[in-house]
């Protein structure tokens, strides 16, 4: 039996909007945070096949067009813009992840020195960032891209990259000590005194 409205139509009836799924994969490389651009000008994304979940349309982009599995991207946010695509209605479920940049094999640009994107990347970008700096506004390196153990200049420093400002060393290792375990060892190699090495107590992360 087809479905029909009051009026009589049915969903062939109604306009179907195109739905794209594109991914802001962002990463700290140089002490800056970078996303990965697919050939320099859009974020790697595509078009919802009519039989697949939105996680598998973000996962199916991450492997096909940056080369990385193994990771969760959360959805961010719909831009609906009607003019935002020019080659018709697309609307785009934009995905967000943080990773570290070892996982990533593709060119990578600083967030504050982005080329022109394509469509309304740009906007999504802006709203990663802005993701990204809010999960790192408290909690210390919630998506592990300094690794399990680290010291407290390396949980700084890329602090420092997410957040895009020098932080007071201070202030920032009050704030971070009580999310902290310290393993009881010291660093190694590093030059100088050797640093004493934590890592992040057991809890839930953004």
């Amino acid at each position: 039996m087809i479905w029909r409205d009051s009026s009589g139509r049915t969903l062939a009836d109604y306009p179907h909007p195109s739905v794209a799924v594109d991914v802001a994969l962002l990463t700290v490389a140089d002490d800056r945070l970078c996303v990965l651009l697919h050939e320099g000008r859009a974020l790697p994304g595509t078009f919802l096949r009519i039989d697949e979940t939105l996680r598998a349309a973000a996962l199916r982009v991450l492997r096909d067009k940056a080369g990385v599995t193994g990771e969760e991207p959360r959805q961010l946010a719909v831009f609906d813009d009607p003019e935002r695509d020019d080659r018709g209605r697309v609307l785009s479920v934009a995905h967000v992840d943080l990773v570290p940049a070892e996982r990533l094999d593709g060119p990578l640009t600083p967030v504050d020195d982005l080329p022109p994107l394509a469509f309304d990347h740009t906007a999504i970008v802006d709203a990663a960032v802005a993701w990204a700096r809010d999960a790192y506004a408290a909690l210390p390196d919630p998506r592990g891209l300094v690794g399990p153990d680290f010291t407290l200049l390396e949980l700084q420093r890329v602090h420092e990259a997410v957040l895009g400002a020098p932080l007071p060393k201070d202030t920032f290792r009050r704030r971070m000590q009580e999310h902290l375990i310290d393993t009881g060892t010291l660093s190694r190699g590093s030059v100088g005194k050797p640093a004493r090495v934590f890592r992040r107590a057991p809890r839930e992360y953004a």
